[in-house]
């Protein structure tokens, strides 16, 4: 046989083995529950999911690697964050592209170390071994995947998008293609993964095309509240949830306080924001009239314009009838 003709041969017995897996694969919608898949287990409050990918974004500074490394310690160790308990005990593969490996070091001493928890920290990395990781590299990809699998690693968090991404452009839909499918087969094993990200200029949106957040459970996004300057050794911000796929109930926007206390270890608090600090955020988002305001909050025309009138006297509002924009 000639080579055109083993060719042949080859696409047609590709061809039949596909058409068995569809065969296989292929169930009638009144027999899909006896399948019996497991049940994705509930990780974080009913927001987080095993096999769930969870964005994180903001500018730069504001506490997104705060955020996320306390998130992995909860659930590392398995304690309450903010809110919400932690359900179950999962290891947790923590990889940074940026952090000083010392500020990494003392940030998870202070949050709770774990044996539970490992960090992948790119200085570490390079100091043992002369690598440098690129997540747009099908073989870096394949790698990670594999450690995941075979220490146990259930929860995947990347810090950032921009440092251990190199060569994707951002704001190219297709070039994302190179990074999807390997999310998509962590999902298929059961593995979750938070994405940590910049904000673009307007601070309302991930940096770079939005087709990113298609995949997504969870996009978070952490703002800067006006009246407070960032703590010295910590963070605060606000928390509001622009995606949530598993939630019951619409997730409060809260305020965030993380402090470094004299011995190390690390004070974290949270509130419900305030409501004036909430109707200023909408207006930051580009909700101009009352009732849009009062419809999102879920309250009264009369208590946001009340409150926007407080946001107006301090200048940090300008109102037409009740209509509002930034001065």
């Amino acid at each position: 046989m000639n080579f055109e003709g083993e060719l042949r041969e080859e696409a047609v017995s590709q061809h039949a083995e596909r058409l068995q897996l569809l065969e296989a694969g292929s169930i009638p919608s009144n027999r899909l529950s006896e399948l019996a898949l497991p049940q994705r287990v509930r990780v974080v409050g009913d927001w987080l999911c095993e096999a769930d990918l969870v964005f994180v974004f903001a500018r730069r500074g504001l506490g997104k690697t705060w955020f996320s490394l306390a998130l992995a310690c909860a659930i590392a160790s398995k304690k309450h964050i903010g809110p919400w308990p932690v359900h179950v005990n999962l290891p947790v593969l923590y990889v940074d592209g940026e952090m000083p490996y010392e500020t990494i070091q003392q940030r998870t001493a202070g949050l709770g170390a774990s044996d539970a928890l490992a960090v992948l920290n790119h200085e570490a990395l390079f100091h043992k071994t002369g690598a440098v990781l690129n997540l747009t590299d099908t073989a870096w990809q394949n790698a990670v995947t594999r450690h995941c699998l075979n220490n146990g690693f259930k929860v995947l968090v990347l810090d950032n998008l921009s440092c251990l991404f190199s060569g994707v452009k951002e704001n190219d839909a297709d070039a994302w293609e190179a990074v999807l499918p390997w999310l998509l087969e962590l999902r298929r094993h059961r593995i979750a993964v938070v994405i940590v990200a910049h904000s673009g200029r307007d601070g309302k949106n991930m940096r770079g095309t939005s087709r990113r957040e298609d995949a997504a459970f969870s996009v978070i996004r952490l703002d800067d509240p006006q009246e407070t300057g960032e703590p010295r050794n910590g963070a605060r911000f606000l928390m509001r949830f622009t995606k949530d796929r598993n939630s019951s109930a619409e997730q409060a926007v809260r305020e965030w306080l993380f402090q470094t206390q004299p011995d190390g270890g690390v004070e974290i608090s949270t509130k419900q924001a305030d409501g004036i600090e909430i109707v200023f955020q909408w207006v930051q988002d580009g909700l101009t009239s009352c009732s849009e305001i009062a419809e999102e909050m879920g309250i009264s025309k009369g208590t946001v314009s009340r409150m926007a009138k407080k946001l107006v006297g301090v200048g940090r509002l300008k109102a037409n009838g009740r209509h509002y924009a930034l001065p």
